[in-house]
């Protein structure tokens, strides 16, 4: 680690930032959907305890879950490895965080919208290059105008996000910058988020001089492990792809080896229809000769040329 500050989206950095409630509703009200009006304006923390216990996940997953004081649910979440349960997994938690607002006999209009803000440390979306923010809400399939409230998904695909996408929403800038330009190779931390109060304050939290020798060994072994996943999920694809490969193979040859068979079997009755009309012809042509005619008359009646007639008499 040869730079001045940690990757804020190791496990220990990004809690450690965003557990300072200021940061937090700062990142909320840049990055997620609110409506004009709707800005949050304090929050409380709740347990994490929806991310399952899955040892082989936990170290690709950071989360932080709070409520705004008296309202809405938020649920943040840092995938740094994208695979194919993450996006079923963010929809049980969000379901998890509407079923956990009620208690038994509570009425249902007590329960409160819930928010989903997952930033992707990935590419895991069939989108263009420079489409990195995908909002998902329920809709009328036939009239997307019309919604129902209580649910909302973002996912953030960081590897995409270039600062000119979103130039008019500073503050979902400058948050993006931050988790995606600073990493232990940063020196000097741009201009921009140092003069901003929020990223600044941020900043000063991950300077690797602020944090143990125990810390710097737990954040080591954070990033080793969700390496060592990437790679297992990695060498996993390429053997799909290679297993994948060699059975479409394996396939072809046996597609190829069954439309031979099937070709031959309609070349040869076709070699057999025509060997039988043929034979047939001699047979016609011998009875015809045989009661007298000539070749040129033989001919005439068959379709036959004489020369052919000829030879099938020779």
């Amino acid at each position: 680690m040869t730079g001045k500050y940690l990757d804020p989206k190791a496990d220990l950095t990004f809690k450690l930032v965003f557990e300072h409630e200021d940061l937090l509703i700062s990142l909320l009200n840049a990055l997620l959907p609110l409506d004009e009006g709707k800005q949050i304006e304090h929050v409380e923390y709740l347990p994490a305890e929806l991310v399952p216990e899955n040892p082989a996940k936990k170290d690709s997953v950071v989360d932080v879950r709070c409520r705004e004081t008296g309202g809405r649910h938020f649920i943040v979440e840092m995938q740094l490895n994208w695979n194919n349960e993450f996006r079923q997994r963010v929809v049980l938690n969000a379901a998890k965080a509407i079923v956990k607002q009620l208690k038994p006999g509570e009425e249902y209009k007590l329960v409160q919208p819930v928010y989903s803000l997952n930033l992707i440390n990935d590419t895991g979306f069939e989108s263009g290059p420079d489409d990195f923010y995908h909002d998902y809400a329920i809709v009328d399939v036939a009239h997307n105008d019309r919604r129902i409230e209580g649910l909302r998904f973002v996912f953030i695909e960081l590897p995409k996000f270039k600062p000119k996408t979103i130039a008019e929403k500073k503050m979902a800038v400058l948050w993006l910058r931050f988790l995606t330009e600073i990493n232990v190779r940063t020196e000097e931390a741009p201009a921009e988020l140092l003069e901003n109060p929020a990223t600044a304050k941020a900043l000063k939290l991950l300077e690797k001089s602020a944090y143990t020798e125990g810390q710097l060994i737990a954040y080591d072994r954070f990033w080793d492990a969700v390496y060592r996943e990437r790679t297992f999920y990695d060498d996993g694809f390429r053997k799909g792809q290679i297993d994948g490969w060699e059975k479409g193979c394996e396939q072809g040859r046996e597609e190829g080896r069954k439309e031979g068979r099937e070709e031959g079997r309609e070349e040869g009755r076709k070699e057999g229809r025509e060997e039988g009309i043929l034979t047939e012809k001699r047979n016609t042509v011998r009875r015809l000769h045989a009661l007298g005619l000539t070749a040129e008359q033989i001919a005439q009646g068959s379709g036959l040329s004489t020369d052919e007639v000829n030879s099938i008499l020779q």
